[in-house]
């Protein structure tokens, strides 16, 4: 009887001559596919049932493996085939930008060693890199803390800075729970903000009435007065002010806070100052930044997105916090089965955020820094601001379009047909519109609602984008808009 425990060979094992020759036949095909998306429409534009019949989802698991090659060949024809391309061109839509090719070869190369940047012992180089990686993302934004670690993407580096700030202004919740029978936590933001700090709000204890919606000004920034009255009426009538939640970047139309003063009323009302940069903090780093812009180095927590505008693939967000300290109290448990390094020159992330297992993420951002340094990582971002002053341009002198919004790189504009005046035929024609551009291929839009109205919404985050496609897009969407009438 043959011991296949000694000779062991298992199934997902591969020789290095069928990993190299596999490998190389996969990157040869990665490589046509990214030469030819600009000859591609932006997407398929295929109902979930063409998708499922596509990858045949009402076949069962099957009793015995396949060979590596045809399943490689067949997985890149699905993805090649049935795929939205955030790496078009014409892809305007979400704050998701082209990918990096370094970032692909990244992650295979942080799969292939594959370290559990949990902690250090785990993970040496890994986490050192991802310290680096941190440091520098701090330093690019001009934030000075010392703290932070990388996540999966806003929502989770937002609710980094959230349970941080928690732990920080009412440090008994973390033993004692929220007590309905105490005073009331709040939380302060303005009408604009990400729907995460409602997850936030709802799964870390507080519920979504603790936060008070801040109105905003005609340039869609909260009001500092108005968050100033709040945080004092929720004073008097004994609540708890503990966290204030400033946007540097807004995703509807790229609105940023005036975060210096919002900065100072927090501080007033011994609050928390957090800000959410998952689309705009890096944009601090440009030139011409606004000083509201810069406030965020006032914060006490920051959320960025590297896969937002440093082009790194998804997943990749970093929460950055003025002290590592602060990160430790919120997340650190040491159970006596974990037996890691505990001096505190020694860095391990499963102390600093929520995550235990986790990939390492750091590579790829590491290595996008490297391969652009800081000019060449401004200069992408600034021609991504001017491209959408291009498109802003563009709206403004064609006929049959109202520009009404530049913020960042985000342009918002609409259809307004000649002799169309009805509010709710103009939503309704540019609702249609939005799906009618989403089905055409050439350009890949989202929207926003900006003073009521229904809009069409670009955000140039994609190295990918040129002139051309600035200069072609009003047309397009005039042509569309014509169809629908």
């Amino acid at each position: 009887m043959t011991d296949t425990l000694t000779n062991r060979l298992a199934p997902l094992e591969m020789s290095s001559g069928e990993f190299r020759t596999l490998g190389h036949s996969l990157v040869d095909r990665i490589a046509g596919f990214l030469d030819s998306l600009p000859g591609r429409p932006v997407t398929p534009a295929e109902t979930p049932a063409e998708v499922r019949a596509a990858i045949g989802s009402e076949r069962r698991l099957p009793d015995s493996g396949s060979p590596a090659a045809p399943l490689l060949e067949e997985a890149a024809r699905l993805l090649f085939e049935h795929s939205l391309f955030n790496g078009h061109p014409g892809f305007l839509a979400y704050i998701t930008s082209s990918a990096a090719p370094i970032g692909a070869l990244a992650d295979l190369l942080a799969a292939a060693v594959n370290p559990n940047c949990g902690a250090f012992g785990l993970s040496p180089a890994a986490t050192e890199i991802e310290a680096q990686t941190v440091r520098w993302i701090a330093e690019l934004i001009g934030f000075p803390g010392t703290g932070g670690v990388l996540v999966s993407g806003g929502n989770m580096a937002n609710f980094v800075g959230f349970v941080a700030a928690r732990r920080a202004k009412e440090p008994e919740v973390r033993e004692k729970g929220i007590d309905p029978g105490r005073v009331r936590l709040r939380v302060y933001t303005s009408a604009e903000t990400h729907t995460w700090i409602q997850k936030a709000a709802d799964l870390f204890g507080l519920g979504t009435e603790a936060i008070r919606w801040i109105p905003v000004d005609a340039e869609l920034r909260m009001i500092p007065e108005a968050l100033e009255n709040a945080i004092a009426e929720d004073a008097r009538r004994g609540e708890r002010p503990f966290l204030v939640v400033g946007t540097a970047g807004s995703v509807g139309t790229g609105a940023v806070d005036p975060l210096p003063a919002i900065a100072a009323i927090a501080r007033r009302h011994d609050c928390w100052f957090h800000v959410d940069g998952a689309y705009g903090a890096l944009a601090a780093a440009l030139p011409d930044a606004s000083a509201d812009l810069k406030g965020l180095a006032l914060a006490d927590s920051v959320a960025v997105d590297p896969h937002k505008w440093l082009y790194t693939p998804v997943e990749a967000g970093c929460a950055l916090v003025r002290s590592r300290d602060a990160l430790r109290d919120a997340f650190s448990y040491r159970p006596p089965y974990y037996h890691f390094d505990r001096d505190e020159e020694t860095i391990n992330f499963y102390e600093l955020g929520p995550q235990n297992s986790r990939g390492f993420r750091a590579l790829k951002v590491w290595l996008g820094l490297r391969r652009t340094g800081r000019e060449g990582a401004v200069r992408m971002m600034a021609d991504d601001c001017a491209l959408a002053g291009v498109l802003a341009e563009n709206v403004r002198k064609t006929p049959g379009l109202e520009l009404l919004t530049v913020g960042l790189s985000i342009v918002t504009f609409r259809a307004v047909p000649e002799g169309m005046t009805d509010a709710e035929a103009l939503d309704e024609l540019n609702t249609k519109l939005l799906t009618a551009i989403q089905e055409d291929g050439r350009f890949y839009l989202s929207n926003a609602v900006v003073g009521g109205k229904f809009a069409l919404r670009a955000c140039i985050v994609n190295f990918r984008t040129s002139r051309k496609e600035m200069e072609a897009l009003p047309g397009v969407v005039v042509e569309l808009a014509k169809g629908l009438r």
